[in-house]
């Protein structure tokens, strides 16, 4: 390496002649770079804190509930005399009236395989950092998409005559109809909260929705043989 030190440095616009930059930083000087001050949130002691007063207070009121209020739990297991329904957990119900519709491989393995392989895949798919309305750019497209998708869906849930979970499917996407109308321009503060509603929301939304609705049905309109019962009735 040469011991001049005689840099000779150039301007030039044409990236085909000089197509190369050379920066040259000495020991007296640093490289310059232009940041911009974001808001930051203390996770120490604020959240923390937060988020322990929280747990005593959920810790206080379940054991109260449990003082004050029996578990409704039913007799001595019989093996000679099955319960009819055997009703799974609450938290799995809406999955045991999934299995009411669908063979077993594919409500019980394929669906959450699917459900779980979407949440691990969806996040780094398209992201979108600002959180935008999903119809506010490419309307037209992101429509058709939208038009394509919801009756695939639905038709889906009428070949197997999946009422239960047809409704909530329909209500989300008269919804989303209306988000994407309210991005066209509108004067009306609900139809503009729902076109700043990201892709990320309407599934979310549209999952828990079904969770509920599936749940909901297996707790109290499931009777005998897994048939349809109003919960007024015995």
């Amino acid at each position: 390496m040469s011991d001049n030190k005689d840099f000779i440095a150039g301007l030039d616009s044409n990236a085909r002649k000089s197509p190369r930059r050379v920066v040259f930083v000495t020991r007296r000087t640093s490289a310059q770079v232009k940041v911009t001050d974001e808001e930051q949130v203390q996770t120490y002691p604020e959240v923390l804190f937060r988020a322990a007063v929280a747990i005593e207070v959920m810790a206080i009121v379940l054991v109260f509930a449990a003082l004050l209020f029996n578990a409704p739990l039913e007799g001595i297991a019989d093996p000679s005399h099955t319960p009819n329904p055997a009703k799974a957990p609450w938290y799995f119900l809406g999955l045991q009236e999934m299995l009411h519709y669908f063979p077993p491989v594919v409500a019980g393995v394929l669906a959450p395989t699917l459900v779980v392989i979407a949440l691990v895949v969806i996040p780094y798919f398209n992201i979108n950092v600002e959180a935008e309305g999903l119809f506010l750019k490419n309307g037209k497209r992101r429509m058709r998409i939208f038009y394509a998708t919801a009756l695939a869906l639905s038709l889906f849930l009428l070949l197997f005559r999946v009422y239960v979970a047809l409704v909530p499917t329909l209500i989300v996407a008269g919804f989303m109809f209306r988000a994407a109308r309210s991005a066209e321009g509108t004067s009306s503060a609900f139809g503009r909260y729902l076109a700043s509603k990201p892709l990320s929301y309407w599934i979310m939304t549209w999952f828990l929705f079904e969770l509920v609705v599936l749940t909901a049905v297996g707790t109290f309109f499931r009777g005998p043989g897994w048939s349809w019962v109003w919960p007024w009735r015995s």
